[in-house]
């Protein structure tokens, strides 16, 4: 199964994907922001992050990437030490815990934008 980690520079392979997986991102991203968690199993910090995500869950789509899975060498070699780690529509967030106050803002400023484009 392919991850579209960095939809800015997939977003228009996926646009044209035959996957119905692309194009589900493709169309959920001209809605929703697209959080991407870097993660591992077991993780309590990355539980921990997603409690303190749920309040927000209807602004964002929320896609888990493990890590530890052969396909996504390159993000344990960067992560590894770092989980959890999030991505907000494809650029570095946040790594640790969540920095609320810095969600929310980032978030709303996307939401904004959008309204913009409509």
């Amino acid at each position: 199964m392919m991850v579209l980690c960095f939809l800015s520079r997939a977003l228009p392979r996926a646009r044209h994907s035959p996957s119905p997986l692309g194009r589900q991102l493709c169309s959920a991203s001209m809605n929703k922001p697209i959080l991407t968690l870097f993660t591992k199993k077991p993780c309590p910090l990355c539980d921990e992050a997603k409690e303190v995500l749920e309040p927000y869950k209807r602004r964002f789509i929320l896609q888990e990437v493990d890590i530890t899975l052969p396909e996504n060498t390159a993000w344990y070699d960067k992560y590894k030490y770092d989980i959890p780690v999030f991505h907000l529509n494809g650029k570095f967030l946040m790594k640790h815990r969540v920095d609320v106050p810095k969600f929310e803002d980032r978030l709303r400023k996307l939401e904004l934008q959008s309204e913009g484009n409509q």
